[in-house]
């Protein structure tokens, strides 16, 4: 564990500073419709999979490098596990899976998992619908709830919506989590898979 915080106070705060500034320096230079310096990419690049492996590695750490974190796997048994608690949650997969990082595939469980712990906890509902659509290059992920979110109200960010914003950022990918509509909340997350 002392090992897992120095590594993150330390590294992951600056390879945070780098990503970040050759993300800006790349987005300038397209804006300008200058070419990006190749090195630039490279390192922009380098940055994005230096975050993905220290979060890994982290996670690993502090699972005191013994367990394997679930991924996609397990997110059949996890909806399962919802049901029996009472929460009347299904499971749509669409498109064809391909070769998932598993950085990538543990996030997915993750936000399936807090979304539905959220669900349960605060959404006042009896249903949820999980969704997963295998995109070229992009796994997206979709949790709605016919719960009570009021369109317009934002969402208080709390410590899981935050680790899953943390998560998803780290491996470049978006996520929104708002009150639907039509009534309900949604998290929506599209995670970068590679090969597209």
């Amino acid at each position: 564990m002392h090992i897992a915080r120095e590594l993150h106070d330390s590294l992951t705060h600056q390879i945070s500073i780098i990503k970040v500034q050759a993300e800006v320096a790349v987005h300038l230079a397209s804006r300008r419709g200058e070419p990006v310096p190749e090195a630039l990419a490279a390192i922009r690049e380098a940055s994005r999979e230096a975050t993905r492996e220290l979060r890994a590695t982290l996670e690993t750490l502090r699972a005191d490098g013994t367990a394997t974190a679930p991924g996609l796997d397990e997110l059949p048994e996890l909806v399962r596990r919802a049901r029996m608690a009472g929460l009347d949650a299904t499971l749509t997969i669409d498109g064809q899976r391909s070769d998932v990082p598993v950085a990538v595939g543990r996030t997915a469980y993750r936000i399936v998992q807090e979304s539905l712990t959220n669900i349960a906890r605060h959404a006042s509902t009896a249903s949820a619908s999980v969704r997963l659509d295998y995109r070229p290059g992009i796994l997206a992920i979709r949790v709605d709830d016919d719960g009570d979110g009021t369109p317009g109200r934002a969402a208080v960010p709390g410590v899981g919506l935050l680790g899953m914003r943390e998560r998803v950022v780290a491996l470049g990918g978006l996520l929104r989590a708002e009150a639907r509509d039509e009534g309900g909340f949604t998290v929506h997350a599209e995670l970068p898979v590679g090969g597209a």
